[in-house]
């Protein structure tokens, strides 16, 4: 019954809160009266100063409505709701002390201004102790999480606020590891080092950590995650005020650890002005507009001013949902914004498009990219990864389009699967426009995979977390190199503005991570222990299931080992090289024949025939991979 107090109309809490000020008005005047009485008032003048009991019940109701103290809310009462409460209180006892001498009610001058002050207590005080009597009989008997806030600043402050009105949550600790905060009381809870979350974590006083860090660089953030990992608690992470803002609640916007945690390595600044330069004031269509790399490239072309961003997609729902999104802020920076469906396969619409929008740039980032799938369906693969990239490279040479970039992957490298051998075959259509254009620079980009796109592992091992476990690995030894989505959009963005013709731009990421690591970390990071032949009370299993067909154990960015420079220290260029022109046009007429023919087995010869890497043999599997 309690927890339905908050669904009171608020019509009936407003006459609520009326009636309870009326009543601290009695009792405070006849607290001011009692203590007058000890001066020996005579019968005649307690008689008439009666008459102060109604008219100050009346002022009281009147400046309520006027300074609005009767909406004032119990669960939002801060030191501007207690001033105004204050108000009240030396509004109502100036106006008694102007009753009681223009009615001669011989009340002594003193008796208003004592009632003034009882009366603010009392209206303080007591919505005060009303406020943490229903928190306390609401949370009574209720289970909630206990927590570490980590974090002391201001955004400290308002999580411990949001939480002590929280029916999931009940702050335990709060650490901060500036020494000069230790020991500040803050939300009645006395700030420790972060040494402490160790025995609390340990004790089972805690169950989960809040970072409220989030104006700390990344740098740091990382730091603190990771010497949290060992700890068995759920970590989760306060954003910026933006992302408050936007969901409204500081509490539904806490959010686990982001992917950015789980890299590795510091982010690589790509940021400069080569990006603005490029695309300010432009026409851009960007292709596969609705997936994870195309939606960040959308994000991305708002902040460069670009004149007008043509959404490209085959995917209704994608389309629509990032057109939803950014189209509201495309009118804050002026930024014309045409949402177009469509196939790249398809001829007539995507010339139609480039006419009539004038692109000037194409980003194309439309692919079947998720390997078993394509591996099944090698015919649907070649069509939408060879064959779109070659129509809509073609058109954009037609209508004269400064800049092509595709966008490829490091499966595309020595490929063991259809998917990134088909990836290559359209690297190898794009170097061969680049021989016959005088106009339109081609270039491509290759990356690693992307933390938190939809083909990424990040979301299937957090929903197996989630599920229990177990968390499944194809190899013990499977490693990868991993970029997250603005790093991959600004690498894109930046290679447009570097090309000059057949580049091949890749990102220095470093040393490739190995997904077992990864999924240890995200475990641990989730405040569970991962399940071993070492620690067989751990919470959650890491399966190995096997290399699935096309899987390979690691990944390459470069087929060669020669590289250029480019303005950026971390971004490098390969001239590689392709068939020629007369090899490249017999090779696109056989697969042209071998998908009319419905043939998958002829794509697959066709492809080992001219992909470096690619091992077909014809067995009772569709494929053999030798590692």
């Amino acid at each position: 019954m309690l927890r339905n107090i908050a669904h009171i109309p608020r019509a009936y809490k407003q006459v609520l809160t009326l009636v309870f000020d009326i009543t601290a008005v009695a009792v405070g005047l006849t607290i001011a009266i009692a203590l007058r009485m000890g001066e020996s008032w005579p019968a005649e003048t307690i008689e008439r100063s009666l008459p102060l009991y109604p008219v100050m019940a009346g002022l009281s109701i009147a400046i309520s409505l006027v300074l609005g103290t009767h909406s004032l809310r119990l669960s939002a009462l801060d030191l501007g709701s207690i001033g105004r409460l204050g108000q009240h209180a030396l509004i109502l006892a100036l106006a008694g002390t102007a009753v009681n001498w223009v009615g001669h009610l011989g009340a002594p001058r003193s008796v208003p201004l004592i009632f003034g002050l009882i009366l603010f207590c009392l209206t303080t005080f007591g919505r005060l102790g009303l406020l943490h009597a229903l928190t306390w009989l609401i949370h009574l008997g209720q289970e909630r999480t206990p927590v570490a806030v980590y974090g002391a600043g201001a955004a400290g402050v308002q999580l411990l606020s949001a939480l002590g009105k929280s029916p999931e949550m009940r702050v335990v600790a709060v650490v901060d590891d500036n020494p000069g905060l230790e020991g500040v009381i803050i939300g009645g809870r006395r700030v420790q080092a972060p040494a402490a979350l160790t025995a609390l974590a340990q004790s089972g006083r805690i169950k989960r950590i809040l970072l409220a860090l989030p104006s700390a660089p990344p740098f740091r953030r990382k730091e603190i995650v990771a010497g949290l990992e060992s700890l068995p608690c759920d970590v989760q992470a306060m954003p910026g005020l933006a992302d408050m803002v936007e969901n409204g609640d500081v509490l539904t916007s806490l959010k686990p650890v982001s992917s950015d945690d789980l890299l590795g390595r510091g982010a690589v600044d790509l940021d400069g002005p080569d990006i603005a330069k490029a695309y300010a004031g432009r026409a851009v269509l960007i292709t596969g507009a609705g997936g994870s790399i195309g939606s960040e490239l959308c994000r991305q072309m708002l902040h460069c001013r670009a004149r007008r961003i043509v959404l490209f997609d085959h995917s209704e729902f994608a389309l629509y949902r990032i057109d939803r999104e950014i189209r509201p802020l495309a009118e804050l920076t002026g930024t014309e914004v045409a949402t177009m469906l469509g196939s790249v396969t398809d001829q007539q619409r995507v010339a139609q498009v480039l006419e009539e929008h004038g692109i000037e740039i194409v980003l194309h980032a439309a692919a079947y990219k998720h390997v078993p799938l394509v591996e099944e369906n090698e015919l649907e693969g070649a069509r939408n990864n060879v064959f779109g990239t070659q129509i809509l490279a073609e058109a954009a040479r037609a209508a004269d389009v400064e800049r092509f970039i595709l966008i490829s992957t490091d499966k595309a490298v020595r490929p063991t699967n259809v998917m990134g051998a088909t990836k290559r075959l359209a690297e190898m259509v794009i170097q061969d426009l680049q021989n016959r254009s005088d106009r339109t620079r081609f270039a491509m980009v290759r990356f690693g995979n992307v933390l938190d796109s939809s083909g990424s592992v990040i979301p299937l091992f957090r929903e197996q977390i989630a599920a229990g476990g177990p968390v499944t690995l194809t190899h013990r030894d499977v490693t990868r190199f991993f970029m997250t989505v603005p790093e991959a959009a600004r690498l894109v963005l930046l290679a447009g503005s570097y090309a000059r013709g057949g580049d091949v731009f890749v990102l220095d990421m470093g040393q490739p991570m190995k997904i077992i690591d990864l999924a240890r970390r995200m475990i641990e990071l989730s405040g569970r222990t991962v399940k071993s032949p070492s620690n067989p009370g751990g919470d959650i299993e890491i399966a190995v299931t096997g290399l699935r067909p096309g899987e390979k154990l690691y990944e390459e960015l470069l087929i060669g080992d020669d590289t250029l420079p480019t303005p950026h220290p971390k971004i490098l260029r390969a001239e590689e090289a392709c068939p020629s022109q007369i090899e490249m046009a017999g090779l696109m007429r056989e697969l042209i024949q071998a998908m009319e023919q419905q043939a998958p087995e002829k794509v697959r010869q066709l492809i080992g025939r001219w992909v470096e890497g690619y091992h077909y043999e014809e067995t009772g599997q569709r494929l053999q991979v030798a590692d």
